[in-house]
């Protein structure tokens, strides 16, 4: 068994990526606070083809150090936009006919393994702040809250891990890539 070398890997140049047909997924990060958290979310979503990222309140945006050192280039290949508040991001995304998902554990969340999306449809995906979660007027504006399960002792995962395993799970979903 050998390491593949970088040309081996037949990744899209970034105009390539640009033209491609994205996942039906945006994200939203609801005031988190880490600079690695916000490049790390950059580059799964690069990663898996999301359409877009909404940097809202507290987020940092691009470009940072600290964003770029966890997103090695993907602020320039992943479409993003600031929005001051989460629910005018939310809002918006909602009269575009997007499915408004909070990843978050709250009474009736559903596990992410259980998500069941329907083709066909759009679908946001937030991911609230490190200590207090997505805010309470955001997740009544959700269709649904989705929840990891875990079986230690912790009450959650960091953001960058979370946004790992959900953005993968709702891609092998909701992709015609993974088809």
């Amino acid at each position: 068994m050998r390491k593949l070398k970088m040309s081996e890997l037949n990744r899209l140049s970034l105009q390539e990526f640009k033209d491609s047909k994205k996942t039906p997924l945006v994200v939203i990060l609801d005031n988190v606070r880490s600079l690695h958290n916000v490049g790390s979310v950059f580059r799964t979503a690069d990663a898996f083809i999301i359409e877009k990222i909404y940097l809202c309140g507290i987020t940092a945006c691009p470009p940072h150090k600290d964003i770029q050192k966890t997103a090695l280039g993907a602020t320039d290949s992943v479409d993003w936009e600031y929005v001051k508040t989460t629910k005018d991001a939310v809002l918006r995304l909602k009269k575009e006919g997007y499915k408004i998902i909070a990843l978050e554990q709250t009474v009736n969340a559903i596990l992410l393994d259980n998500f069941s999306p329907e083709r066909g449809e759009k679908y946001v995906l937030i991911l609230g702040h490190e200590v207090n979660g997505v805010v309470d007027e955001v997740l009544q504006l959700c269709d649904a809250c989705l929840e990891i399960p875990q079986f230690g002792t912790k009450h959650s995962l960091n953001i960058s891990v979370s946004a790992g395993i959900a953005i993968w799970e709702v891609f092998k979903k909701v992709s015609t890539k993974s088809d």
